[in-house]
């Protein structure tokens, strides 16, 4: 077999891996996500941290010779070293010694509000006093799971648990990145015309399109490709076949025809939402985040599998809503 061979063969491999992986976790990804979501700013940095947690979790898996007494306390055990790891990095290159102390409040009238003050605890919470409140108070850990999840003894959680619980204060809320409406604009009348052409315009040639958790595309080139690129599924009435797609459980009442989008404001910025047609009306299917430079789109990330980003979206902004699941491949056989 010569080298393309053997890298194609190992190729499909690593893929079933990671999807008979992912399929594994599929159940506990919701309470990933709000876990996630609790240590950070918004829904976009939550997924990130999902996805980077699902990957740091499929790497060390390989690694393992023992079997996983219990995986939930183990997958939250990679999101908080990844997250730890994260906070290290942004303090070290901001020079950061502590966080800053922030003095404006808002009240708890709100879910919303009451949820964001929440993930704001990393301006008053060391790390680790973080995720010890919150696995504790939040998600029911017990202080022998704490202690390993955080490589630490039972009496070092107790007393970051009380530390922390002391220093809890309600901060000002984030907003999500801005972007030019203008630029959202013209991406949203060149989608519903279905001009792939004025799509790719808007991009720059280091610019990329992505798709959560499927698939990451660079430049013009790939996002407009009529066979792969993301713009074609985008633009494209929801399906599925032997490659994969949504499963017909999510299908449930959709009416196929090609979807629209439209421009919402958002935290302060905007976000891009996507309608399909259903038997009960219309409903948003995807939501998405762009970033703008100088008139042009440098990053367009669509969360079109990751519903608990949908949810959370259309649920703010007051949207009714479908999701798709979490994968785009066929589930595997047992």
């Amino acid at each position: 077999m010569s080298d393309a061979g053997k890298l194609g063969a190992l190729s499909d491999d690593v893929k079933s891996s990671w999807h008979r992986f992912l399929d594994v976790f599929e159940p506990v990804r919701p309470e990933l996500y709000r876990y996630c979501r609790s240590l950070t700013h918004t829904p976009w940095d939550a997924e990130d941290l999902v996805a980077e947690t699902l990957m740091r979790g499929f790497v060390t898996l390989g690694t393992l010779f023992v079997e996983l007494p219990n995986p939930r306390a183990w997958l939250f055990r990679v999101a908080s070293n990844s997250w730890i790891d994260r906070v290290r990095r942004g303090r070290f290159e901001l020079g950061l010694e502590a966080a800053p102390e922030l003095e404006t409040a808002v009240t708890d009238a709100d879910g919303r509000e009451t949820r964001d003050a929440a993930a704001e605890l990393v301006t008053r919470l060391s790390p680790h006093e973080r995720v010890a409140v919150l696995l504790k108070d939040t998600f029911e850990f017990s202080l022998d799971e704490i202690a390993e999840v955080l490589s630490t003894t039972t009496g070092t959680v107790k007393s970051a648990l009380s530390r922390g619980r002391g220093k809890l204060h309600t901060p000002a809320l984030p907003s999500t990145r801005t972007a030019d409406a203008k630029v959202l604009d013209a991406f949203c009348e060149a989608f519903n015309a279905r001009d792939v052409e004025r799509l790719t315009a808007l991009l720059l040639e280091s610019s990329t399109v992505e798709i959560v958790a499927l698939v990451t595309e660079y430049g013009k080139d790939a996002p407009k490709d009529p066979r792969t690129g993301s713009f074609a599924g985008m633009l494209a009435p929801l399906t599925i076949d032997d490659r994969g797609g949504v499963a017909p459980e999510w299908l449930a009442g959709y009416r196929p025809s090609p979807p629209r989008c439209e421009v919402r404001a958002y935290r302060g910025g905007f976000v891009v939402v996507f309608w399909c047609e259903h038997d009960d009306g219309p409903r948003v299917r995807s939501v998405a985040e762009l970033a703008t430079e100088a008139g042009s789109i440098v990053e367009l990330r669509n969360y079109f599998f990751s519903p608990d980003v949908i949810e959370e979206v259309c649920n703010e902004l007051g949207l009714p809503f479908r999701v798709n699941g979490y994968r785009y491949w066929l589930e595997h056989e047992p």
